[in-house]
């Protein structure tokens, strides 16, 4: 009788544990970029497909606060999504400019609250023309 009751104050005990209503210690970044234009010439109302290799070659760098110091480095999966899983707080959110690539998206300042998910989507302009 006795370890029944102890056995089940051990139970009650551990689902309120888990019950603690404490937000989640992280938070996610993700989004879809675009890269483009992959050809000098490209018809209107055309949108090539982009090769995974040209997604592989470019990152989402996630910087601390003052765009010092790197925190990750991210890969763009070869459909053009990223995700990254990040403590909450302020990041400066930038690519790693492979050859004279630029974006208006990025640098941005991203502030990520606990149990959050944000989205960022980048288009990436490679220069060609």
């Amino acid at each position: 009788m006795i370890r029944r009751l102890v056995l089940c104050l051990v139970a009650i005990m551990l689902f309120l544990s888990g019950c603690s209503g404490t937000a989640p210690a992280t938070a996610v970044l993700q989004g879809k970029v675009i890269i483009g234009p992959l050809t000098p010439v490209e018809r209107p109302g055309v949108t090539p497909t982009v090769p995974p290799e040209v997604y592989a070659a470019r990152k989402v760098m996630v910087y601390d606060t003052d765009g010092k110091n790197l925190v990750r480095q991210v890969d763009i999966d070869s459909t053009g999504h990223y995700r990254v899983q990040l403590e909450p707080g302020t990041y400066s959110v930038d690519i790693n400019h492979a050859g004279i690539d630029r974006s208006r998206d990025v640098p941005k300042k991203v502030e990520i609250k606990p149990g959050e998910i944000v989205q960022l989507d980048i288009d990436i302009d490679t220069g060609i023309r």
